[in-house]
């Protein structure tokens, strides 16, 4: 069932704020007790009459003339302690205030209890095992597919589960191919299975390819971009499966940037297999929720509608942080590529090098021309990451951004700073830049000279409708 995010968040809102308060007076208390053995241990309970009077000491005549106006205001949650007996009331007051401005002004998270742990839908199996008994199944899967260390086609094959093929997507069933690589057909070598790809000869499966099944089951780790293609081999698993009859479940994972919702909704005349659904390049989406969004707004063939089922995940919201166990593409080796991905994967449509071919793609960025540049690197061929990287064996001058502070966005500080410092303008960008951006808009705004905050001013509108259409669609709270 659809969670109501909304009130959820409400709910779960009032129950923290309690939990808090009464963490601060805890906290305040303890002060108090921890006062009371300091007092004690250094001997300063000779500050206040009434503890001067209780050890023997003599006291000072108070004087007729000055009274002590702050006894008007004698607060003391615990009246008792050595506290309120030996330390100045001035001081204790300050305590007090400092309380509550703990509680008033400290981010509502300081006091908050370890998240709970994420439960992926991968490893519900008491419910996806029922519901492939006695089904023929596929399943949509690659590198990312796994139960700790355990990958799901080991795991359902030796549950018994009726498997008849795997299918692959872009990158292969074990992810080493590159950027584009058209995979081929196969054998999985633990469970002698046929792999079928849906990246080399065709994208959609066949009805052949379908022929002898029943269920498939997408469990792909995404990493929430438009132009990330596992998410166009889902779109047309689920065309292919519509036609012919088939369910589809989606077993859900986490989206790494699933905090925040930005850049220009896609163009549909632009549209390709790094984009194929009018959404912003960050969807804020989850697999199963884009999957049911795709179902829901009619944009597989003809609008029909794909019998399809989500094993959602437990303890997740899209503020919920998560690392990746293992790398989901060749070129995204760490949660730093995958932070900067949404921004830098803009320079793939231009002339210069993202950094394939080095250890760090997506955080070096450079072109052999930008000489006045503070960095430099020289992509080589890697196997298994990039056999034939753009700009091989050149020394490239750029940015490493491996240690950036990422902001939640889409930014294109440094497309713009680039390109105004690139010396041959018209070289820079090459065609596929507008089908990444999504428009034909934002390559003419930069050459205009307009700034990130006039561009992005003209993606708000469609990003509004779109923030509405998304809230149909979720899964779990914001």
């Amino acid at each position: 069932k659809r969670i109501r995010s909304g009130k959820q968040d409400s709910f779960s809102s009032t129950i923290h704020k309690i939990k808090k308060m009464i963490c601060i007076f805890r906290i305040y208390f303890l002060l108090h007790r921890s006062c009371d053995l300091i007092l004690i241990a250094i001997g300063m309970g000779i500050w206040r009459p009434s503890a001067r009077r209780a050890i023997g000491l003599s006291v000072p005549s108070p004087s007729a003339h000055k009274p002590n106006t702050l006894r008007a205001f004698h607060f003391h949650p615990w009246p008792n302690s050595l506290l309120a007996l030996c330390l100045p009331q001035p001081v204790s007051i300050l305590l007090t205030c400092c309380a509550i401005a703990l509680l008033l002004f400290f981010p509502s998270n300081i006091f908050a209890q370890p998240a709970a742990k994420i439960v992926l839908g991968a490893t519900q199996l008491d419910i996806l095992l029922p519901k492939l008994k006695s089904q023929r199944v596929a399943l949509l899967v690659n590198q990312t597919s796994t139960l700790g260390k355990t990958h799901l086609v080991d795991t359902l094959f030796h549950s018994g589960v009726n498997i008849k093929k795997i299918f692959s997507p872009e990158h292969g069933f074990r992810g080493n191919a590159d950027a584009g690589e058209k995979v081929k057909d196969g054998i999985d070598a633990n469970t002698n299975l046929p792999i079928v790809s849906l990246y080399g000869t065709n994208k959609k499966p066949s009805t052949e390819q379908l022929a002898d099944i029943d269920v498939v089951i997408f469990d792909i780790q995404d990493v929430g971009t438009r132009f990330f293609t596992y998410i166009s081999s889902l779109h047309y698993l689920m065309e292919a499966c519509a036609e012919q009859k088939k369910k589809v479940i989606v077993l859900d994972r986490p989206n790494p940037n699933g905090s925040y919702i930005d850049g220009s909704v896609l163009d549909l005349s632009l549209k390709s297999f790094v984009g194929m659904h009018p959404i912003p390049i960050v969807h804020g989406l989850t697999v199963g929720e884009l999957a049911q969004m795709i179902n829901g707004e009619g944009w597989l063939d003809a609008k029909i509608k794909c019998e399809l089922e989500i094993v959602s995940m437990k303890s997740y919201t899209h503020q919920s942080s998560y690392h990746l166990p293992i790398k989901p593409s060749p070129n995204l080796p760490n949660d730093q590529a995958v932070s900067l991905y949404p921004s830098i994967c803009l320079f793939e449509g231009t002339a210069l090098s993202v950094g394939r071919g080095t250890p760090h793609p997506f955080e070096w960025i450079g072109h052999p021309d930008l000489k006045n540049q503070p960095f430099q690197f020289t992509p080589i061929s890697i196997e298994g990451m990039a056999k034939n990287p753009p700009l091989e064996n050149k020394i490239c001058y750029g940015l490493d951004l491996s240690h950036e502070n990422i902001g939640k966005e889409v930014s294109l500080k440094h497309l713009i700073k680039l390109y105004q410092q690139f010396p041959d303008k018209e070289k820079f960008f090459i065609p596929f830049f507008d089908k990444l951006v999504g428009n034909k808009l934002v390559r003419e705004q930069i050459k205009k000279g307009m700034t990130e905050t006039q561009i992005k001013a003209t993606w708000k509108n469609e990003l509004d409708a779109y923030k509405t259409m998304r809230k149909k669609y979720l899964l779990y709270p914001n």
